[in-house]
């Protein structure tokens, strides 16, 4: 049963991997900053390095996701109790990523103890803990995170302008080769290769829409792409530490592996799982819910790594997914480019992940009890 515990808690993590951890850095394949690899390169980098961080700085985390305070301790140490929310959890966010919905896994988690407490204990499952502790931060997030991106948009698009930073689209000047007939003796003609100077202009979105000139000896353009990769990367980071810990509490009862190898095998499976299984969920939180530059992409992930570090300081279980494209909407309403349909399906995603979660890992629970 141990076995198949570390087993379960490797496939919750890399289901979270694939659903996950593109979303630090969908806002750098979204405004074209670079390309799907190097994007899913720096996710990994920087989510890993937050996952081995989080063995010495998320404990309050691993804790309050062990299930303790929710459901007596006696279910709490149980290894079906914790099988059973691991497999919940995991199938109901690969499912979500297979269908190109960013889930978050602390939803599924949480809708997985309260599924397995329901059939283990009943009437004993802590509703009014779950409410204060998991459900509020869950909920009030996203509208955080809406209003503080709206926020940053405003006080940077006028610190941008005060500077005298002007924005600029881009035109495609250069040389083609046409083939001009060119008449020969006997009626023949021959086509000759002639170079020519040609412009092209293409629809908006296939335009960039940079930051003209520099500012104290410094190019404008390579400032933001600078400051955009370095907000993804701490994103990331901070998406590592915060979700690792929820995982690998499901793996306290092996005692035979140390709490910092458990940590240390759920950060390699979400690594593993971002590399191999991401691009759905990718294309959704990069090109579906809004179209961006460089500079809106950048406040998106400047709001979502405030929210998710803050949140890791109080050991408070947010999910990064909400705050990512709470974020990222946010931006989209002020520059009127979200699509709201996009973002009802997505969250409609998130109303069913906890009965989703609570069904299937009371359903398992259930028939190993049988």
């Amino acid at each position: 049963m141990l076995v198949f515990l570390f087993l379960a808690a490797c496939f919750l993590a890399y289901s979270n991997g694939a659903n996950d951890n593109f979303k630090g850095v969908a806002s750098l394949f979204g405004s074209r900053t670079c390309n799907y690899r190097t994007a899913i390169r720096w996710a990994t980098l920087a989510t890993f390095s937050g996952s081995i961080c989080s063995i010495f700085l998320a404990q309050s985390l691993l804790q309050r996701f062990s299930g303790k305070g929710l459901v007596p301790d006696a279910v709490v140490g149980s290894e079906y109790f914790r099988l059973a929310v691991a497999l919940g959890a995991g199938i109901t966010v690969m499912l979500a990523t297979v269908a190109g919905f960013p889930v978050s896994t602390t939803h599924g988690l949480t809708g997985a103890i309260i599924g397995c407490g329901l059939v283990a204990a009943g009437r004993q499952v802590n509703f009014v803990s779950l409410g204060t502790g998991f459900v509020l931060p869950l909920l009030l997030t996203p509208a955080l995170a809406v209003i503080l991106a709206v926020s940053l948009y405003a006080l940077f698009r006028f610190v941008r302008l005060r500077l005298g930073i002007r924005k600029e689209w881009c035109v495609c000047i250069g040389k083609s080769r046409q083939l001009v007939p060119v008449p020969q003796p006997a009626t023949v003609i021959a086509l000759a290769s002639v170079p020519a100077l040609r412009l092209s202009a293409g629809e908006e979105i296939q335009c960039a829409e940079r930051y003209a000139g520099t500012y104290l000896g410094v190019n404008c353009q390579k400032a933001v792409d600078a400051a955009h990769y370095l907000s993804a990367g701490v994103v990331s980071f901070a998406r590592g530490l915060n979700d690792t810990p929820k995982i690998a509490a499901l793996l306290l009862l092996v005692r035979a592996l140390d709490v910092r190898w458990s940590m240390a095998a759920v950060a390699m499976a979400i690594a593993m799982g971002g590399v191999l299984n991401a691009r759905k969920v990718a294309e959704t939180m990069s090109h579906k819910i809004t179209a961006m530059n460089s500079g809106q992409g950048f406040i998106a992930n400047l709001a979502t790594g405030v929210l998710v570090t803050t949140a890791n300081l109080f050991g408070l279980p947010v999910s990064t997914t909400h705050v990512s494209v709470g974020s990222l909407f946010g931006v989209g309403l002020v520059t009127r480019q979200a699509d709201k349909r996009v973002a009802t399906g997505i969250l409609l995603s998130w109303v069913l992940t906890v009965p989703c979660a609570a069904l299937t890992s009371g359903l398992v629970y259930w028939l190993m009890g049988q």
